[in-house]
This record gives structure tokens, C-alpha cells and sequence, in this order.
């Protein structure tokens, strides 16, 4: 496993038509092995234009990116190659399951990737346990609840190892069970495999939980980036930009709690010092 490099990284799309637009411009980034990453901003900020480009699903307008120190778009090879590498889960999977059966779903990566028999089967088997739907195997996937499909989704990228795992707002729609699974499996993921976790989404309190890093993208651009507390500590900026605070952190400045708040261990830390009269 290596560290992703963005280099001056652009993209418009319909160049040199009347309707060209800049989806992402001058984007300069280094996420190193194993890092878990938050991706926030507003509805057309550049979120999935980015993520498309670091599996090669869409290739630059100008600019560079490397995967442990390769150029991902120097040929045809080395763009088929990095997405078995690079895992691009897209916001509601479900709707992507079409085979007979969950287990020729999870299958169908590793097929392609070339394995062949207990190769796949052992692939199979390890992702279906990690996102916890190794009962379903023999069911149709379309059988199946919202947050069961979705576990499948990315049991089936699991299945091909992939060194940087990148999930597309992997709660949208869920209930809170169902984002309560789905969380716990990615967290058990990387823990277990040392992958590198992106996570683009809306849910602040969800970036806030996980994410040892968080990039804040706005109108094509880098905004912010740095740690969930260098982040959310500035919450006049976030609204600026158009972006909502953690409910934690926002209780936390309804209470006039000091410090840096954005998690709810933090925020009940926090009160019982209160309580006990401390300085929080």
C-alpha cells in the first residue's frame, strides 16, 4: 500500500462547448497509507468529480495523480489496474446488485480481477463476514433490506482488496440502524486491513466520528483541511461556506462549553466536568 498524490489536479467538463464548467481546479493533495478521510462541502463542490479521478474513472483536464509514486493515467493498463486498487463505492450501490445471488454479487469483482476458484471463494467469504451479510450468500440480493444491499455493495468492493477504499455518502437514505451497521463495518475494515478510508458526505457528525482528516472542498477548491478539531473549531467559516456543524459542537456553543467539542464523548466529558465544577 502507498500514499495518493494529487497534483494540480482539474477538470472541466464540456470543454469548449457554451456549457464548459470547472468542476475542480488546482487541487493539491497527499493522503498517505491508511489515513481515514472526511470529503465535506456543498452540493457542487467538486466532492465526486474528485473521487471519480482517483480510480481513473474520470481522467484530467490538467494535472497529475499518483498511487505509490505512478502516474495512474500514463496507459490503458494503468488505468484498469488502479481500480482494483482503488475501491470507488457510489452513493446508493444497491441499485448496481444484478446477479442471481449475493454471492455471485461479491463474486463479480474478483472475477474480473482474473481469480479464479477458492481464490474467490476465500475473497468472497472474508467480505461477506467483514460487512456482516455471510447469511445472505444463496438469497437474491434484491430480497434484501436498504442497509443489507448496501453492506453487499461493499462487500463486493471489499472483495478485491483494494489498498484506498472510497465510499460516496455510504449512509444516504439509511435509517439510523442501518447507518449504525454500515459505519461499524467500515471502521472494522480499516482496522482490520490498514486500508485507506475516504468518506464523502453531508452527515457532519458522521466526518466528525470517523475521520482522522477532514478536506473541505467549496466551489472547486481546497477550502480547509486539517484535523476534526482544527475543522470544527471553526464554525463561522464552515457556515460560510455553506456547510452545518456536528449537533454535538452546536449544543456545545449553545452551553457555552469550552474547547474543541464534536463528538458525543467529547460533549459528555465536557458537562460532567462542568457538573463537578472544572474548567472544561
Amino acid at each position: 500500500m502507498a500514499e495518493i498524490k494529487v497534483e494540480n489536479l482539474s477538470h472541466r467538463y464540456g470543454t469548449g462547448t457554451p456549457f464548459e464548467k470547472t468542476a475542480i481546479e488546482e487541487i493539491n493533495l497527499t493522503i498517505p497509507q491508511g489515513q481515514f478521510v472526511g470529503i465535506i462541502g456543498h452540493t457542487g463542490s467538486g466532492k465526486s468529480t474528485l473521487m471519480q479521478h482517483l480510480n481513473a474513472l474520470l481522467q484530467p483536464t490538467e494535472g497529475t495523480i499518483y498511487h505509490d509514486g505512478e502516474d495512474i493515467n500514463k496507459s490503458k493498463e494503468s488505468r484498469r489496474d488502479i481500480k482494483t486498487k482503488v475501491g470507488l463505492v457510489f452513493q446508493y450501490p444497491e441499485y448496481q446488485l444484478f446477479e442471481e445471488t449475493v454471492y455471485k454479487d461479491i463474486a463479480f469483482g474478483p472475477m474480473n480481477m482474473g481469480l479464479k476458484g477458492d481464490d474467490i471463494d476465500q475473497r468472497v467469504k472474508e467480505a461477506a463476514a467483514f460487512t456482516a451479510v455471510d447469511c445472505y450468500l444463496d438469497r437474491s440480493p434484491l430480497e434484501l433490506s436498504g442497509g443489507q444491499k448496501r453492506r453487499v455493495a461493499i462487500a463486493g468492493v471489499i472483495a478485491m482488496r483494494p489498498e484506498v477504499l472510497i465510499l460516496d455518502e455510504p449512509t444516504a437514505g439509511l435509517d439510523p440502524r442501518g447507518c449504525k451497521e454500515i459505519l461499524g463495518n467500515i471502521i472494522r475494515y480499516h482496522e482490520m486491513s490498514g486500508a485507506t478510508i475516504i468518506i464523502v458526505s453531508h452527515n457532519m457528525d458522521d466526518v466528525a466520528k470517523l475521520a482522522d482528516r477532514i478536506i473541505v472542498l467549496s466551489k472547486g477548491k481546497v477550502a480547509m483541511d486539517g484535523k476534526p478539531d482544527e475543522i470544527f473549531n471553526e464554525p463561522a467559516r464552515l457556515r460560510e461556506i455553506g456547510l452545518d456543524i456536528p449537533k454535538t459542537t452546536e449544543l456545545a456553543m449553545l452551553l457555552d462549553l469550552k474547547g474543541s467539542i464534536y463528538t458525543h464523548d467529547q460533549l459528555l466529558q465536557a458537562i460532567l466536568a462542568l457538573k463537578e465544577g472544572k474548567k472544561c
